[in-house]
């Protein structure tokens, strides 16, 4: 019997995780692969990037619009509305006996609600972290508890997934099917690279700021990023936020940064082959994203991580935590770009996975029971200490 999986990708963030999960079932005889394609995906500022799933060699069953109409939090809680309506309407003419999900984004809190009055069992893949500075860490937390199976990058993310009161069955550590990726992936050569993007890389920072979502947004903290970037002689490369509630007003003062800077760049989607080729050969990472944090050791990057977005994940020693003022940043830039930290960087290792996490995620799925009994969770209660 063909197991039909739904898989939602709502955005490059995920997608390029996802990858090689996507490869392993679109390749199953036994697997009936239904990718839904929504919200960022489809927006033009963002780079489309439905387009770049499609030259993969992937199918789209479905197209989820959930564009936002402003930029305030009132339209994220708007668009998280809209997008329960149109992924119920996906589900019904897709009717997958499972769906995957990945991740803590609004859009796809949104995919999952969809799904539990449908019925629908939901594995969800990067359970259990922590990112204290963002709405993402509830959203990711909420996602647990209306899913099934689980699918966690570190023992010590499943383990705060049972804390959760998730069955210990339900919950497998895979690692991160990112891992996979960096590992296998064959990159894109430097020279090349560096004639489309017009940098030489080993003298550039790869900066990508996210707005923090437990806070006020600061125009402070853009221009004081943006002063600290530019003041080391370094070229730049910017990518672009990810859609949240005032990242048009990040993004406007970087495009009006990077037009005035000849030695800056800003491109809203490298792909991810580009984006881990990029890492693979950059003088450092400047910023809040995720992926400074799990994917960057892979590399033996030099991360200086902005700020407390990313506050809570498991750590590594290229990463330096920095505050949000200029001077920090400065700081944090001359030590990360210091031939000294290099040294010391080569040696990490990556704790997010062994190169196998898709293989895992794939054989648990084609194993699972997808009736009543994964359906019907039970909560467990730990005893008091």
């Amino acid at each position: 019997m063909t197991l039909r999986v739904a898989v939602v990708t709502v955005g490059r963030s995920d997608y390029g995780i996802y990858f090689p999960v996507l490869q392993l079932l679109h390749r199953d005889d036994a697997v009936d692969l239904k990718l839904i394609a929504a919200a960022a995906h489809l927006e033009p500022k963002y780079g489309s990037t439905v387009q770049e799933i499609e030259r993969d060699g992937f199918e789209i069953a479905a197209r989820v619009p959930m564009a936002m109409q402003g930029d305030s939090r009132a339209d994220v809680a708007a668009t998280i509305g809209m997008g329960i309506q149109e992924f119920t309407a996906a589900y019904q003419r897709i009717e997958p006996d499972i769906l995957l999900l990945l991740g803590d984004r609004y859009e796809m809190f949104a995919a999952a609600i969809a799904a539990l009055p449908l019925r629908i069992p939901v594995a969800h893949i990067h359970g259990g972290e922590l990112t204290l500075g963002a709405i993402d860490d509830a959203i990711r937390h909420a996602i647990t508890k209306l899913s099934h199976v689980h699918f966690a990058a570190t023992a010590e993310y499943g383990r705060r997934i049972r804390q959760l009161g998730e069955e210990p069955w339900r919950v497998h550590v895979t690692g991160s099917p990112v891992i996979d990726s960096i590992l296998s992936m064959e990159p894109v050569p430097k020279a090349d690279l560096e004639r489309e993007i017009g940098l030489e890389l080993s003298r550039t920072l790869l900066i990508t700021y996210h707005p923090v979502t437990l806070e006020d947004s600061s125009a402070d903290d853009v221009s004081n990023l943006l002063k600290a970037v530019s003041a080391g002689g370094h070229n730049l490369l910017f990518t672009y936020s990810n859609a949240d509630a005032h990242t048009d007003e990040i993004m406007r003062r970087v495009k009006e940064f990077v037009a005035k800077a000849p030695n800056a760049r800003l491109i809203s989607n490298l792909g991810h082959r580009k984006y881990h080729s990029v890492q693979r050969y950059v003088a450092a990472m400047v910023g809040n994203s995720s992926s400074g944090v799990v994917e960057a050791a892979g590399f033996h990057l030099p991360v200086v991580n902005v700020g407390i977005r990313q506050a809570g994940r498991v750590r590594t020693a290229n990463i330096i935590d920095v505050g949000k003022s200029e001077e920090e940043i400065k700081a944090g830039i001359i030590r990360a770009t210091s031939a000294e930290f290099r040294r010391e960087v080569a040696r990490v290792e990556n704790p997010y996975g062994d190169g196998r996490a898709a293989e895992k995620i794939v054989s648990v799925l084609k194993s699972l029971d997808t009736g009543l009994i994964l359906l019907m969770k039970k909560f467990v209660d730990y005893p008091l200490t």
